[in-house]
């Protein structure tokens, strides 16, 4: 069978299309900040088209990075960092519960409205569901998360430590940064379907470059971009 061309009906061009979502996904610009860096480069679109084009083909994008990733990624299961921060919607508290390997992949994001042992089950089912059990989970001392990995017969892999867990906690600075330039998020739907988004490109494009020389870096990075260019082809 035939794969549909997602960008069919679309007058602007594919190549425009995956700029565009790259810079508003991945960097920490505004809709109307894309909007007048397309302009500078001579591309002219509104950022309503921006915002809709990110809502269409970030999920898209996502997923297809993730069905790549998630084959080449068996060291995955050695060890997982958990962590959750809280983001606000319309005033009230709600919590994105993240997990992130020993090398800063995010391999699964997740918001509930609590952190009780309920969501932290939840979670942990979810990720294990599609990355596997991994042989260590490191956690902060939320007793939720001893609650939630008792239930499910892990409890003997969890690792807690004052300073154990930076990995995660590091991992959440370019979402913070990224939640800051959207002026935080109005509903719980968007807030999942950004931080999922946001995860993948995060991953395509994070090249920890101070732990690699600068031709292994510009490498990466190239093949990076070559990807991403290469995503929802017809």
């Amino acid at each position: 069978m035939e794969k549909r061309d997602p960008f069919k009906y679309f007058k602007t061009s594919r190549e425009i299309i995956r700029l565009a979502v790259m810079l508003y996904v991945r960097f920490p610009l505004s809709l109307r900040n894309v909007e007048d860096l397309l302009h500078e480069r001579g591309i002219d679109v509104t950022h309503e088209a921006v915002r809709y084009w990110w809502h269409r083909f970030g999920p898209m994008f996502a997923a297809e990075i993730k069905k790549h990733r998630i084959a080449g990624m068996k060291s995955s299961r050695w060890r997982w960092h958990l962590d959750e921060v809280f983001v606000k919607i319309n005033g009230e508290r709600h919590y994105l519960w993240r997990a992130v390997d020993h090398e800063g992949e995010v391999l699964e994001s997740f918001v509930t409205k609590s952190r009780d042992k309920k969501a932290a089950l939840k979670f942990l089912k979810k990720a294990m569901r599609k990355h596997g059990r991994p042989e260590v989970i490191v956690t902060d001392k939320l007793r939720s998360y001893g609650a939630a990995l008792k239930e499910i017969g892990a409890a003997d892999r969890q690792e807690t430590s004052r300073w154990l867990n930076n990995r995660a906690e590091n991992s959440h600075l370019p979402f913070r940064r990224r939640e800051r330039a959207m002026l935080r998020f109005r509903r719980m739907r968007s807030l999942q379907k950004f931080a999922s988004v946001h995860a993948s490109v995060y991953n395509l494009f994070n090249q920890e470059r101070s732990l690699s020389s600068r031709q292994n870096f510009k490498r990466n990075r190239a093949a990076a971009l070559a990807e991403w260019r290469g995503l929802c082809t017809a």
